[in-house]
């Protein structure tokens, strides 16, 4: 853990954030330090696997974690299915029960039986998901740096955070809102339609404080989740190309949000998308920034928005802060315990190599970032969640940037998995929210009555074109209403 120093957050004018999704720290960087005995270069100690981490499967045998490797037969498709997620699947990775009682000890114990269940579940239903050969042990398959480069090239050339826990203990829409407005209104599914608290752009916007959001190929899905967000100017919205251009000429916003492409053939990395796809997609948002004109006073937080079901060996704390914001929680659930830890790594030129980044308090959720830009730009504080909240800016100890040759990246490969995931023409389940949610916009149909729309759900093509009008209706809209107040 780096030692206080005076951080250098007051030369941070740009944040970018990319979260993607649905894996586990020790899934994807549990190994990074493990030549060196889970020591940094830096002298840092490191929370990662040592390899003697093992789950028991229905007959009582311990199932060891282990390093997936290249000659495996779909490294980069791994696990073979998609693991249970949720507030009741995760209950039971963590306790071997969905309904644990309370003040009960999490022993991570319940990942290989929970994941055979995902894996029958799915069979059962006649879902092309699953992968031939999927066996429940594959839960415990965890990548290496030799798999991981551009993931693991970051971590280790700036800086990990190994205490980095999802807000709340459940799937991708309910922390992704903690992500960005510090609560999820008592919500532990992806059910909800759409959020109807402020978010960390609304305020952004009431300090006069640019920001924008990127869908990848597409528009962005975010752009529906709150209020504040859903009416704003087109001007916050585009792909990820113009998130390129923008870093290339120097004029990010303060905060840029980076979404991947939900579909089974995109970048986002939930199990079981190809994860070199999404190793592209770090590598190009790295670069983007690291080669545009604003580079010296950026900060790029790259994360993932929850577990999906993954092992990792580090119980969750229980001593979260609720949000305080008046909602009860579904389960009856008080929001005090975190989520399992997710893959975080802090990319600025003002980080040191080397760095393994606690906060004092010793853990860092979600809405750390929201802290973060509260104290870098005076913005209010959304919950008692992000009031409460670690900050990063103590990641940021250099006083100079280091040097533009000072490339951890330099040299190394994309890997290229070769494989296509079998179900790249079915919409995912982030697809379908996508266009329910663009389906629900208050839109006049021919006859000028507002009515919701019936999308095509029937292939990821047709509803990426569902989305792509609707979208553009609503933001004509939006123009429209913005020159009647002129």
């Amino acid at each position: 853990m780096v030692n206080k120093v005076t951080n250098q957050l007051g030369k941070i004018e740009h944040i970018v954030y990319l979260m993607l999704e649905n894996r586990s720290f020790d899934q994807m960087l549990g190994f990074l330090y493990s030549d060196s005995g889970n020591t940094s270069p830096a002298g840092h100690a490191f929370d990662g696997l040592t390899g003697e981490e093992w789950n028991p499967d229905d007959l009582g045998r311990q199932i060891p974690v282990y390093k997936i490797t290249a000659n495996d037969p779909h490294p980069y498709l791994m696990p073979g299915a998609d693991p249970g997620e949720g507030f009741q699947n995760t209950n039971y990775q963590l306790y071997s029960t969905d309904d644990p009682t309370p003040g009960a000890q999490a022993d991570n114990k319940g990942f290989v039986l929970n994941f055979k269940s995902a894996v029958a579940s799915d069979l059962a239903k006649h879902y092309t998901d699953t992968l031939p050969g999927t066996q429940s042990s594959q839960i415990m398959g965890m990548y290496t740096p030799e798999l991981l480069p551009i993931l693991s090239g970051l971590a280790k050339g700036y800086a990990v955070c190994d205490a980095w826990f999802a807000s709340a203990p459940t799937m991708t829409m309910p922390n992704r809102a903690f992500a960005l407005a510090g609560t999820s209104q008592g919500h532990l599914d992806d059910h909800v339609k759409i959020f109807t608290c402020p978010s960390i752009f609304g305020r952004l916007s009431d300090k006069n404080i640019d920001w924008a959001i990127f869908g990848y190929n597409r528009e962005p899905l975010t752009r529906h989740d709150f209020p504040d967000v859903q009416n704003a100017a087109e001007s916050h919205f585009g792909h990820f190309r113009d998130f390129q251009e923008r870093a290339a000429h120097g004029t990010l916003p303060a905060l840029s949000f980076l979404e991947p492409s939900w579909d089974a053939s995109g970048n986002s990395q939930h199990p079981n998308y190809d994860v070199a796809a999404g190793e592209q997609f770090i590598h190009d948002a790295y670069y983007a920034v690291r080669n545009g004109k604003a580079w010296a006073s950026t900060l790029l937080i790259i994360t993932y928005d929850e577990h999906g079901g993954n092992y990792d060996h580090v119980a969750p704390p229980s001593d979260a802060t609720p949000p305080g914001d008046g909602t009860v929680g579904e389960y009856g659930f008080d929001f005090t315990r975190f989520g399992l830890r997710v893959p975080a790594v802090l990319v600025s030129p003002l980080i040191a190599a080397g760095t393994v980044y606690r906060a004092a308090s010793g853990r860092i959720d979600h809405t750390s970032v929201l802290k973060t830009i509260q104290e870098r730009w005076g913005t209010e504080a959304l919950t008692q969640r992000d009031r409460a909240a670690a900050s990063l800016a103590d990641v940021l100890t250099l006083h100079k940037p280091r040097t533009t040759d000072d490339d951890p990246l330099k040299g190394v490969a994309v890997p290229v998995s070769g494989v296509h995931h079998p179900n790249a023409a079915t919409p995912s389940k982030l697809d379908k929210i996508h266009a329910a949610r663009v389906a629900a916009l208050p839109l006049r149909n021919e006859k000028g009555h507002y009515q919701e729309a019936a999308p095509m759900l029937t292939s990821t093509s047709e509803l990426g074109d569902f989305i792509r009008d609707r979208t553009a209706a609503w933001s004509q809209h939006i123009q429209r209403q913005q020159n009647r107040r002129k």
